[in-house]
């Protein structure tokens, strides 16, 4: 795909950029697939959205800032790009233009006109770092800007020239040299306890955290992000304290462990546990040995039909050999695999923590977090009331209630 890219400039698929469209360029030049009926795709001026990729480049060229230009756009009613083709943006609102995307359209070098590979990879990481027996998921991450594969030769309609789109790249770096780093990274070393749970009743976006004089706040810049021209009666700065937060937090999350709820919340807990499922590396490693076994009682059957019997033992002893580290699999897998607890188990372990407004108030400010997203919380901010709606949804706790090292 690297030399597709950089030799031939060929589209390797993905939905084409804003300004462009897809166009078609006859049968593919790989004979089956050509016999499959697939075609070679690549890239073309949209009519629509074309002439506003020029106007951004050269607006900011002319001075004018991110949210400047994202102003203008959205008084001149110009739809946004998750708005320009709603079919597969369905998650954003498309209600203005962003900052973001003003952003992303004056670095994509693929509107020179030359096709660019290999800006995201997907890295390999630990489910658990505690538990490695559950394996890995992919995490897709950019990357720098000199591992990306950029075609030699122009392969699709330029939108602007090389030297424009230069000189829009060291602009947005001299901006970006101006910002205090420094101050941002201290800012974000800070804990919130609430990260990611926090939306702002107006906008339904999640608020940010930020730190003012040693205290941790959440806010909403609706109107710093995206453009005001889009009508949306938004305050300029919603702000909420942490920690006016936490303490009725805790208290209404504890209301449910009082004696008159206790019951009702043990079997609410006991219901939204997962069924007893097998996990994907318990059950591959069951189809291996059931694999093994029926090629087992091939060979043995080759050999009873007068095989060579030392190409066959040579058979035999790779699936013995793959069958055994197919059980050392499965006993690992099984050694940790959850098992559902049951009402009274689960009602010991809630007795045994004593008072869970105390347990929550001293908790460590990463473990309350932790407690928070496995419990599925969300908290809604209405900034007109000055009121929190919190809700919690046992049926997306994905954790399970275990004794570790005798402790609870």
């Amino acid at each position: 795909m690297a030399a597709q890219t950089l030799l031939e400039g060929r589209y390797l698929g993905g939905r084409p950029p804003y300004g462009y469209t897809l166009r078609d360029l006859g049968p593919h030049p790989n004979p089956a697939k050509a016999a499959d009926g697939k075609h070679l795709r690549g890239l073309t001026p949209d009519a629509q959205t074309s002439p506003i990729v020029r106007r951004i480049f050269d607006e900011f060229l002319a001075g004018y800032g991110l949210f400047a230009i994202a102003e203008g756009l959205t008084a001149n009613h110009v739809p946004c790009p998750s708005a320009h083709d709603r079919a597969r943006n369905r998650h954003r609102s498309g209600i203005a233009w962003s900052k973001s995307a003003i952003r992303v359209i004056l670095t994509n070098p693929r509107y020179t006109g030359r096709q660019v590979w290999n800006k995201q990879r997907t890295d390999e990481v630990l489910l658990d770092v505690d538990d490695v027996a559950l394996g890995h998921t992919g995490v897709m991450r950019w990357n720098t800007r000199d591992k990306w594969v950029v075609s030699k030769e122009i392969t699709h309609p330029p939108l602007i020239d090389d030297e424009t789109f230069g000189q829009a790249q060291a602009l947005l770096a001299r901006r970006a040299r101006a910002v205090d780093r420094q101050e941002r990274q201290r800012r974000a070393r800070n804990p919130y306890v609430f990260r990611g749970m926090i939306y702002c009743a107006v906008c339904q976006r999640r608020m940010q955290g930020q730190y003012n004089h040693g205290a941790a706040y959440y806010r909403c810049r609706f109107p710093q992000e995206y453009a005001l021209a889009n009508e949306v009666e938004h305050p300029r700065n919603v702000y909420l304290r942490e920690d006016a937060l936490t303490d009725p937090l805790d208290d209404w999350l504890a209301s449910a462990f009082t004696p008159d709820h206790l019951d009702q919340t043990i079997t609410a807990m006991c219901d939204a546990q997962p069924t007893d499922q097998l996990r994907p590396q318990t059950a591959a490693a069951q189809a291996t040995i059931a694999a093994c076994d029926a090629k087992l009682a091939q060979y043995r059957a080759a050999l009873d039909a007068g095989a060579d019997p030392a190409l066959v033992t040579d058979w035999i002893t790779q699936t013995q050999a793959e069958r055994t580290r197919a059980e050392a699999d499965l006993q690992t897998t099984q050694q940790t695999e959850p098992r559902r607890m049951s009402h009274s188990q689960i009602a010991d372990l809630v007795r045994a923590l004593g008072d869970i407004a105390a347990v929550l108030r001293d908790a460590d400010p990463d473990d309350k977090a932790e407690v928070y997203r496995q419990l599925g919380l969300r908290l809604t901010y209405q900034t007109e009331t000055q009121t929190v709606r919190a809700a919690v949804d046992l049926s997306a706790h994905r954790g399970q209630i275990i004794c570790v090292r005798g402790g609870t």
